[in-house]
């Protein structure tokens, strides 16, 4: 974060709630803390919002997404749950632009492990994600609408 440009630094000691602008347009708004070589780096909770217009909400650890968030990106995408390192990594839920969802388990950015789709005519398949191939998915029947009806099992 020390290419930012300060726009109201509210802290003591380099902790607290900041907000920043960075040069290229992005904002920062939340909990930062003072890294060993003196430069702040987000940590705690806030919201980040770039210039294209992907805004993340959430934890943040040495200035990484990491923890519980959300993302959303412009194009209506939208993801919300577990963070490791600036990826989607643990359980979460990703909802595609024309409504579609994924829920399930996360793996650096891939679906991986038991998880459950739903289409946009509410077809449900559950089973084994790995990364881009899904062998052995089953439908299931009709929902009632309600898409967490489907529970994961446990990994």
């Amino acid at each position: 974060m020390s290419a930012k440009k300060k726009e109201d630094v509210s802290t003591t000691n380099g902790e607290g709630p900041i907000s920043y602008i960075l040069p290229n347009g992005d904002r920062y708004e939340g909990d930062c803390c003072q890294s060993a070589s003196g430069s702040l780096m987000r940590s705690g909770t806030g919201k980040h919002t770039s210039a294209g217009g992907v805004i993340y909400t959430g934890d943040w650890h040495e200035d990484k997404m990491h923890g519980r968030g959300t993302l959303q990106h412009p194009c209506g995408a939208t993801y919300e749950g577990e963070f490791r390192d600036n990826m989607y990594h643990g359980t979460g839920t990703y909802t595609f632009p024309d409504g579609s969802v994924y829920r399930g388990h996360f793996h650096k950015n891939r679906l991986e492990g038991d998880g459950a789709f739903i289409n946009t005519q509410g077809l449900v398949w559950t089973g084994e994600f790995q990364s881009k191939a899904a062998l052995g998915l089953k439908m299931q029947p009709r929902c009632t609408g309600k898409f967490n009806e489907f529970p994961l099992g446990d990994k």
